[in-house]
């Protein structure tokens, strides 16, 4: 037998021990502890039914579940309502039985007085809450009995006393092997002030933080605000920088689960927390409806983006996802991560390019995908200034070839992966999505699949972008090269990005390109600062910064709408959706001939021909010619690369 089921049984038994007790303890206090013979018949008689009813209730009402040395308020307020509903059954039993007395005199055996199940139900709350009280005491008190009395652990405040500031005081007094002493809270509520959570008091705000912690001789804090914005994490650290007081962090604090939060991953902040907004919050049926049950194509799957997706996506149970990489090695990564976190899901690697137009057809043909997400691209924006013609065939002929194929196999919905980039283009790279774009919103014009795109701006700590840039910078002692004092991006976590995506697709009509809200941008010499602080440095001082320029084809400054594009507000509040004029998928497949004959070109051909059919294209769509191009302005610094 299972240490688990041993466990299980043992807590059955005691809590129908408490309940037998209680109900013999009712009987005795009614009447004085001088039980009559007629009482005495009643209480064997009908202990086992009563006991029998209440444990079952206790059952549907999920009180067997709780873990018994978490019990807290809720668990105290889940067992009365509990035993108020067996008190409640067990009343009209004792009404109903009165009314049948005179018509059935028998029945008269089967009447509890009024008095012993009133006491009943009080006794019955006491004994099922203490077993499980009594049990956290003695875990408690076993648990900090293992260390010896010199063993405190570091000194930290608890900042926020909150409910997740409570549930991590309890866990923290239980865990004195995570090395913390918690010594109180600092809470900026002034009328938490004084108030006493778990033994720990609240001593201050965070305005006297600095004093708070030379007075207690604390030289840590762990911050305990559940889904605290970024900019309260920004400002904290700051306060405690200024003050040389390290500050700690629980990473997705706001995902208690049974009263209980994950303190093995108490960490330092990182530049994600202080980039990062608040938790998102998603339509999950909406979400559900579109991916539970269906089969899913993610191409791309081994990047950061995609591989997002996928984990985001196998949580809504697909009946199959399949992805789709080009790169076996990235391809090999995903497939075993998403087959050992979701062994029961039907994951299918497929390794192909979205280039190879058979390849493609056959694919999509064997798996008749409901969703396809298409992420696959390159995005790099000075190695495609390099490699147009790269570039072309991979954004937009292998855009047009996954996208063709999915009409043919019959996909519902068409979600393709943009960037800010893809506004008023000024390098090879968003020029390429652009085109992907409109192509999409032309083919949605055709057809039963509905072609949208999401589109949005940089995600923190994908590969090759800004941030583990600067880290490999940073543990190699600088500089740290920033090519512009004024450049400015638009970030947004990985994770984020793909549930926003996720969310959009619910939204799909056809034709419409969504925006997500990225917030403010943010300078990258801030950026390159705040690392340098988070990894205990101070900028210009022990580590350099470096300004090398403005590299082939970036801009000082992203957007994310474009000027013919009309957008307004979705039912969610982080996503807009832009709708534009779209050009004829026989419209758009001849420029694209056109574009595809000068692909295999020199860079000098493929560039000239871009620019002209983006400024064709986005004339078009927003109904009236532009003067030149924002590519134009791209030419002389190809040239000057050489």
């Amino acid at each position: 037998m299972s240490r688990v089921l041993i466990n299980r049984l043992g807590q059955a038994a005691i809590d129908l021990g408490a309940l037998a007790l209680a109900f013999w303890l009712a009987f005795l206090v009614r009447f004085d502890g001088e039980l009559p013979d007629w009482g005495f018949k009643r209480l064997v008689l009908l202990m086992p039914y009563v006991v029998s009813l209440e444990f079952v209730v206790l059952v549907v009402f999920g009180v067997r579940r709780f873990a018994w040395r978490y019990v807290g308020l809720n668990e105290a307020v889940r067992i009365a309502m509990a035993v108020g509903t067996s008190l409640a059954i067990l009343l009209v039993i004792r009404i109903v039985t009165g009314w049948l007395v005179p018509e059935v005199p028998w029945l008269r055996v089967t009447l509890i007085p009024t008095g012993v199940l009133i006491i009943n139900a009080g006794l019955a709350s006491l004994g099922v809450l203490g077993a499980r009280a009594l049990r956290r005491i003695t875990v408690e008190r076993s648990e900090a009995a293992r260390h010896r009395p010199g063993e405190r652990g570091t000194p930290i405040f608890l900042i926020g006393a909150g409910q997740a500031g409570a549930i991590v005081a309890r866990e923290l007094a239980s865990r004195r092997d995570l090395g913390f002493q918690p010594v109180g809270f600092v809470d900026d509520d002034l009328l938490k002030q004084g108030a006493v959570i778990h033994g720990l008091k609240v001593l201050g705000t965070t305005d006297s933080l600095k004093e708070l912690c030379t007075k207690h001789e604390v030289s840590q804090v762990l911050i305990t605000i559940a889904n605290a914005p970024s900019t309260v994490i920004r400002r904290l650290a700051q306060q405690c920088e200024e003050g040389g007081i390290a500050v700690k962090i629980i990473p997705g604090i706001y995902e208690i689960v049974g009263g209980q939060v994950n303190l093995s991953r108490i960490r330092s902040i990182a530049i994600e927390d202080l980039l990062g907004r608040a938790q998102v919050v998603l339509d999950l049926e909406a979400i559900s409806a579109q991916i539970a049950g269906s089969r899913v194509l993610v191409s791309g799957a081994g990047g950061s983006i995609g591989s997002e997706l996928c984990r985001q996506v196998c949580r809504f149970r697909p009946d199959r996802l399949v992805l789709l990489e080009r790169s076996e090695n990235a391809l090999f990564e995903v497939h075993r991560e998403l087959t050992a976190s979701f062994p029961d899901l039907d994951v299918v690697p497929v390794i192909a390019d979205i280039c190879d137009q058979p390849r493609i057809d056959e694919v999509l043909d064997a798996h008749r995908p409901k969703l396809v997400f298409h992420a696959a691209a390159h995005k790099h924006v000075p190695m495609m200034e390099w490699n147009p013609g790269e570039a072309v065939k991979n954004n937009v002929f292998g855009t047009r070839t996954l996208a063709r194929a999915s009409v043919t196999a019959g996909v519902e919905t068409f979600v393709q992966i943009s960037t800010d980039k893809a506004v008023h283009p000024t390098s090879v790279m968003g020029a390429t999505k652009r085109l992907a774009e409109m192509y999409l919103q032309a083919l949605a014009k055709e057809g039963q699949t509905r072609f949208v795109t999401v589109r949005f701006g940089n995600v923190l700590g994908s590969a090759g972008s800004v941030v583990p840039i600067f880290r490999k910078q940073i543990a190699a002692g600088g500089p740290v090269q920033v090519t512009h004092p004024d450049m400015r991006r638009y970030f947004m976590l990985t994770a984020e990005a793909c549930q926003l995506v996720l969310q959009a697709a619910s939204f799909a009509e056809g034709g419409e390109i969504f925006v997500l809200d990225m917030g403010e941008p943010v300078r990258i010499v801030d950026l390159a600062k705040d690392m340098i602080r988070l990894s205990g440095y101070e900028p210009d001082v022990d580590i350099k910064i470096e300004f090398i320029g403005v590299r082939p084809g970036e801009k000082l400054f992203e957007e994310l709408l474009s000027d013919g594009e009309e957008h307004d507000r979705t039912v969610h509040p982080k996503i807009l959706v832009g709708r534009a004029g779209a050009v004829t998928p026989a419209y758009a497949e001849q420029v694209l001939a056109e574009l595809r004959s000068v692909m295999v070109g020199p860079p000098d051909e493929v560039f000239p021909t871009l620019a002209a059919i983006v400024t064709q294209l986005d004339a078009k769509v927003a109904g009236a010619e532009r003067a030149s191009s924002p590519l134009a302005s791209l030419r002389p610094s190809m040239s000057s690369e050489g």
